[in-house]
């Protein structure tokens, strides 16, 4: 039987998870030129926050977890900034931003917050 890290049941990183995916299927229509760009940003940015997600859930002290969820909000952050900057380049409809990624963003937010306080 394989073991299921504490982490891999926290709703957040799941949700996370999620946006990630959600992330890589978006960008992987961005224009070819945008692959060293705002491509590689986007997801770089993406997976740093299920990862710092996972890294603080394996902190014993309250302080140590905080600062890896603070990070995580951070580059949440950062995600939602270049969404923004995608849709000003025309690379999504605002739409799709507004329905398909910000429910998703202020869901991980509001449990992000929570957890680094």
């Amino acid at each position: 039987m394989m073991r299921e890290y504490s982490f891999e049941k926290l709703k957040v990183w799941q949700e996370a998870r999620l946006l990630v995916k959600k992330v890589y299927q978006l960008s992987a229509k961005f224009p070819n030129e945008e692959r060293y760009g705002l491509t590689s940003q986007v997801r770089s940015a993406v997976i740093s926050i299920s990862s710092n997600i996972a890294e603080g859930s394996g902190r014993k002290h309250k302080k140590e977890q905080s600062q890896f969820y603070s990070i995580a909000y951070a580059r949440l952050m950062e995600v939602l900034n270049q969404l923004i900057l995608a849709c000003d380049l025309k690379f999504m409809e605002d739409k799709v931003l507004i329905e398909e990624f910000r429910p998703l963003i202020e869901s991980i937010s509001l449990k992000l917050y929570k957890m680094k306080s």
